[in-house]
C-alpha cells in the first residue's frame, strides 16, 4: 500500500470514494486494490458466484477487503447480485451509508455461457445480458443522480474484443459488450455537463474467463495489473476525455473508434439504382480517410451534408 504521503503528493485518487463490480477476484480485485493503494475508498462487490454466474460465495468479496484494510486501505464489501435493479441500488447504497457519497463506479462484473447461436438457449442469452449489459446499467443508473448532482463523476464500463469484432461461439456475450459500448457513449454526452466522464476498457487479461482458452505462458504476460493502471487513470480529475474505448492488455494500450467511411452519394431523383449501387460499392467499402463521429447526431449531419450537395 502507498504511503499517505506519497498518496498526498499525488493526489491520484485520494479520498474518493468508489464502486467495483465483480472485484472478488481477477480484474476487479486488481483494480479494487490499486484504487485503495492510490487513497480511494472502495466498495468490493461481488456476489460470488461460479464463472456461469450461478451460485454464491460471501468469502470472495470479504477476501479482497480483508486485503485492502490489511494494507492500510478503506474498503466495505457487498455481495449484492447486479443482474436485478434492487441488486444496483444496494451496492451504491452500501457506498452512501458506509463513506457518505459516491465519485467512481467501475462495472467489472461478468459470467460466460459460450454456445454458438445454433445451440443457444434463452437462458444462457438472457443470464449473460442480465449480468453485462443490464448489470453495468443497473450500477450505474442507481449512482447516476448522486453523480450528476455532486457535478464530478468517473464512470470506467468494460466491454471486449468479442464485443467490438465479435468471437465464435460467444453471440450472447458480444452482444452484450457491444450494448456496453452504445450505453457508454449515450452516457458520455449525458453526464458532459455534469462532469461524468465514462470510458470504456476493452481488456485482456488473466482470469477465469481466459484461462480455458489461452496457454499459460500467454497468461503470465496478462496479469490484472497490467490493466488497472489505466483503470486508474480513467479514475482520475485530471482526466477529461469520455465515450472512449481503450483496449489494454500486457502492456498495450490503444484507443479503439468506431469510423464511418466517406463514402458516396448516390442519385435519388426517380429512386435509388441498384446498378448504381453495384458500381459504387468498392467505394463504399473503402475506409481510407474513415472519421470517427462523436455522437448519431454527428454522423447523421455527415449524411445530410452530402444530400445537400446533391441537391
Amino acid at each position: 500500500m502507498t504511503d499517505s504521503k506519497v498518496l498526498e503528493e499525488r493526489n491520484i485518487v485520494a479520498g474518493r470514494v468508489a464502486i467495483v463490480t465483480g472485484a472478488g477476484g481477477g480484474l476487479g480485485r486488481s483494480h479494487a486494490r490499486l484504487l485503495a493503494s492510490q487513497g480511494a475508498r472502495v466498495v468490493v462487490n461481488d456476489l460470488g458466484g461460479s464463472l456461469d454466474g450461478t451460485g454464491s460465495d460471501t468469502s470472495a468479496a470479504d477476501q479482497v477487503v480483508a486485503e485492502i484494510r490489511s494494507a492500510g486501505g478503506e474498503a466495505v464489501a457487498s455481495h449484492d447480485d447486479i443482474a436485478s435493479w434492487e441488486g444496483g441500488q444496494a451496492v451504491v447504497e452500501t457506498a452512501l451509508n458506509h463513506f457518505g457519497t459516491l465519485d467512481i463506479v467501475i462495472n467489472n462484473a461478468g459470467i460466460l455461457r459460450d454456445s454458438s447461436l445454433k445451440k443457444m438457449t434463452e437462458a444462457q442469452w438472457e443470464a449473460v445480458l442480465s449480468v453485462h449489459l443490464s448489470g453495468t446499467m443497473h450500477v450505474t443508473k442507481a449512482a447516476w443522480s448522486t453523480l450528476c448532482d455532486k457535478g464530478y463523476g468517473r464512470i470506467v464500463t468494460t466491454t471486449s474484443a468479442a464485443g467490438l469484432y465479435g468471437n465464435f461461439g460467444q453471440s450472447n456475450y458480444s452482444s452484450a459488450k457491444m450494448g456496453v459500448v452504445g450505453l457508454t457513449n449515450t452516457l458520455a454526452q449525458e453526464g458532459a455537463k455534469y462532469r461524468v466522464r465514462v470510458n470504456a476498457i476493452a481488456p485482456i487479461a488473466r482470469s477465469r474467463m481466459t484461462e480455458t482458452i489461452l496457454p499459460p505462458p500467454v497468461l503470465a504476460k496478462l496479469e490484472p495489473e497490467f490493466v488497472s493502471p489505466v483503470v486508474l487513470h480513467l479514475c482520475s480529475e485530471e482526466l477529461q476525455e469520455s465515450g472512449r474505448i481503450y483496449a489494454v492488455g500486457g502492456g498495450y494500450v490503444a484507443r479503439v473508434a468506431m469510423v464511418e467511411g466517406v463514402g458516396v452519394q448516390l442519385p435519388t431523383a426517380g429512386g435509388l439504382d441498384l446498378d448504381e449501387i453495384r458500381k459504387q460499392w468498392s467505394v463504399i467499402n473503402e475506409l481510407t480517410n474513415a472519421r470517427p463521429f462523436g455522437s448519431a447526431m454527428e454522423s447523421i449531419g455527415a449524411a445530410m451534408t452530402g444530400l445537400a450537395a446533391d441537391e
